[in-house]
This record gives C-alpha cells, structure tokens and sequence, in this order.
C-alpha cells in the first residue's frame, strides 16, 4: 500500500535520533482546531512546542512533519502500562478535525482511508501491535478527549489496526446502564490495567474523578454511543472480551 506525502516540517522536535525498536505505539489525535490551516501553522511553529510525525488533511493528504526516527511533541505527560512520556516511544498521526470544543464531526471517508493507508506502512514496518495502536485520550485520560468518540476504531480494527471488542450491539444493549456489584466493578477495573489503562485504586474524591476520566477515555474508545463515566455491565463485557484477546 502506497501514500502520496506531502512535507511540511516541523521544528518541533528531539535532535537526537532513536532506534527503530524504540518505536512501540501508533498514537492518533484530533486537531482540535477550528480549521485546518491553523493547524497546521501552530504545530510547525517553534512556539507552539507541539508537532507530529503525520498530519491528515480533510481531503485525506498526509503531510510529514517529523520524520519517524526523531521524536515529536505530541503525546505529553502521558502513561500506559508501563511506559511514561510516551513520545519517546510512539508515532503521533493528527487527523484534522474541530473537535469537541469546535463542533466535533465525523472523520471524512478519505481522511479514514489515509489513516487506513498509513497506518498498515508503520504497522509492517515497525511491527507494531495491536494493542499499541491507541488514541491520546486513553494515555491521557485527565487531559484529552481525542481523537474521540466519532474515531472508526472499529472499522480500522476489520484491518488489524488496534482493538475492537467481538459481541454484537444487540446483545450490549441489554446490559447498558445496569449497575454493578462492587466485586463486579473491580474485575472491570483490573481489566483495564490489564488492557493497558492507568487507575487508581485508593477512594479519594481526587482519585475518584481520575477513574471517572478513565471510564469514559475506555468508553470512547469502545463503546461510542455512551460515554458517561459510569461502570455498568455492558462496560464490565466488552472489557471482559478485549482482555481475552491479549492471551
């Protein structure tokens, strides 16, 4: 599969070049930015201090802006399993789109095609998987929110790109908003460590909001119709079902 890409570099990045097996995760985020131009302006302006490896345009041009082996500033205080500031480990793709505070909308079907495109090149030639392929809210839950809820991360999935769940959404539907025991709640939390989710385990009113980021970073990523922060039972499933597929 072939890309046509376009250059636009970026400053903003570490001069020192890392190895190929340093890179583990496919990251992608939205722009957040009311439109396309202006995006592309603040992330290959040395001021911003933000940039990424790739760029995709509405009309589905990819743009490099920093080229693989060097890391760009695009993932932040962030954290998965075991990794922390994941920029030094990942490759940041940002899909121009408003956002949530800028009249979120749908990815276009040439946008989601060039990240289809792109996506399989880095996968083969990174051997990254799966289960590394994440977006920027579920690394930094308390933070973002992208690339959201409207993010096909199920039709990607059809094409080995990240993880979705197996269960039909007739069956889900029977088990959303019923509420669950509190030994039924842990097992979801442990689910989500074991899917890579950071959490917290002690109950202070502190810690509670963070889980509440959590729960809905885990919602938008794998149950986009409802993302309201609250752990029922068809949550506890579908991360029953993603946690099978690490065995």
């Amino acid at each position: 599969m072939s890309v046509k890409i376009f250059i636009n570099y970026s400053p903003n990045f570490n001069p020192k070049k890392r190895k190929t097996s340093q890179i583990k995760f496919l990251i992608f985020h939205y722009t957040g930015m009311k439109n396309e131009t202006n995006a592309i302006k603040k992330l290959t302006n040395s001021k911003s201090k933000v940039s990424c490896h790739y760029f995709i345009k509405n009309n589905g041009e990819t743009i490099v802006m920093i080229p693989d082996l060097y890391v760009a500033w695009h993932a932040g205080k962030s954290q998965w399993k075991n990794y922390r500031l994941l920029n030094k480990n990942s490759i940041g793709v940002e899909i121009n789109n408003p956002g949530h505070e800028f009249n979120y909308k749908k990815f276009s079907k040439k946008q989601v095609q060039s990240i289809i495109n792109l996506s399989e090149i880095l996968i083969k030639k990174y051997k990254i998987k799966s289960k590394n392929i994440l977006g920027h809210s579920d690394i930094a839950p308390e933070r973002k929110n992208d690339p959201g809820e409207k993010f096909p991360w199920k039709q990607l999935a059809k094409r080995g790109i990240g993880l979705w769940h197996s269960i039909s959404i007739q069956s889900l539907k029977k088990n959303r908003k019923i509420k669950l025991d509190k030994n039924s709640e842990k097992i979801f939390y442990d689910n989500l460590s074991k899917i890579g989710y950071i959490t917290k385990k002690t109950e202070s009113s502190k810690n509670r909001k963070f889980n509440n980021c959590v729960v809905k970073a885990f919602q938008r990523r794998f149950r986009q119709e409802l993302i309201n922060g609250e752990v029922d039972k068809e949550c506890l499933i579908i991360s029953k079902n993603i946690t099978k597929k690490f065995k």
